[in-house]
């Protein structure tokens, strides 16, 4: 009698993105001048501290915002942001902010229904200081408590960027 052994398939590994920069575009509705807060670190955990650009938004106003990310250590410059979109299910950012009066909301969605945030929609209210913190989760439970709300508590999943925005309301 004669057996044989199945070789066993490889396992495929979902590599974290390399994530260098991360920009976030405003824009006003009803017009104006777009507001691109933009974090770049282009060597990682190495000596330069990373670059942080922010921007004033106006009171009591709505934005559609946009996300941009990218991997700029690779030439020509790798758009992590097509990943993204291709794997919108395995993806969702998280907004936190330290402004009470200051909201952002998910406009956009992967094919299951629940947010991805590449696209959200921005309302700030009376004048204030303080921070927006954005985080992309990388295979977040979206079907978890609250998560689909934009609550990371119970979103699980490895986060693959963290960015802390300083932000004048005015």
């Amino acid at each position: 009698m004669f057996t044989a052994c199945e070789k066993d398939e490889p396992e495929i590994v979902d590599e974290p993105e390399l994530i260098t920069t991360l920009n976030y575009t405003l824009t006003p509705s009803g017009g104006g001048e777009a507001i691109t807060l933009s974090f770049k670190d282009l060597d990682g955990d190495g000596p330069n501290a990373p670059t942080v650009t922010t921007g004033t938004l106006a009171a009591n106003q709505m934005y559609t915002g946009t996300m941009e990310l990218l991997n700029e250590t690779v030439s020509p410059t790798e758009s992590i942001t097509e990943e993204i979109e291709d794997e919108d299910e395995e993806h969702q950012f998280f907004f936190q902010s330290n402004i009470s009066d200051l909201n952002i909301a998910y406009n956009d969605q992967d094919a299951d229904g629940n947010p991805v945030g590449l696209n959200s929609i921005l309302t700030t209210g009376a004048a204030a200081s303080g921070s927006i913190t954005i985080i992309l989760r990388h295979e977040p439970n979206k079907t978890a408590s609250s998560v689909s709300d934009g609550d990371i508590t119970n979103a699980g999943g490895e986060t693959d960027i963290e960015v802390m925005f300083p932000i004048d309301v005015q």
